[in-house]
């Protein structure tokens, strides 16, 4: 392939925010869907992760798609929901947004954690990026069922001789990190704002 599996994410990013700094719904779950062919390199023990992230960008698209005009702004679709009263369903799209925010910040950490820790085996970079970033939120069930996926991660030098394809890995890594936070920071900000960013899985 050309380039790293990392390359339409890039590629992508730069069209998430229009002109004006505002977040855009369609280019913003567009790179979303760019990491999910990263994930799938994981194998059994990104499952969990893959299915909520698909499911997650799905409820969102879905919502978008039923009114592209009006919801091409992100938080058009949670700010509707918020002067609803609706935003702390479970099916809604703030929390939808909330937890495909909170899985790409675990995303994230794993990513850096194989940039910075070279001689950490797979399991241990997830692990880690688990506890800095999914864990406390998660309820008793879905930290176990998450602590035992973990064990079937895939061996770190086979995941990134798949991962690199022609392009330099680690610098495409490196890059994507870099750009990718910054938005997921603006998402959690946002979602502080109108009182969502604490909420917990039951």
């Amino acid at each position: 392939m050309e380039g790293t599996v990392f390359t339409p994410a890039l590629e992508g990013i730069k069209h998430v925010k229009s002109e004006e700094g505002v977040m855009l719904t369609k280019p913003f779950l567009d790179v979303c869907k760019h990491i999910l062919p990263i994930i799938e390199k994981f194998g059994a023990a990104m499952a969990l992760v893959k299915s909520d992230i698909g499911g997650n960008i799905t409820r969102l698209d879905s919502k978008y798609l039923s009114n592209p005009t009006k919801y091409t702004n992100l938080y058009s679709m949670v700010q509707e929901e918020v002067e609803a009263k609706t935003a702390k369903g479970s099916s809604s799209c703030t929390n939808g947004l909330l937890w495909l925010t909170r899985a790409m910040d675990f995303l994230l950490e794993l990513f850096r954690n194989l940039l910075e820790h070279g001689d950490w085996a797979m399991s241990q970079a997830c692990s880690d990026s688990y506890s800095k970033t999914l864990k406390k939120w998660h309820g008793w069930l879905a930290s176990s069922s998450f602590t035992v996926a973990m064990k079937l991660a895939p061996d770190r030098k086979k995941f990134m001789d798949v991962i690199c394809g022609s392009g330099d890995i680690n610098s495409d890594i490196e890059k994507f990190c870099s750009t990718f936070s910054p938005l997921l920071e603006e998402n959690h900000k946002f979602l502080a704002s109108v009182g969502m960013d604490e909420l917990k899985a039951s």
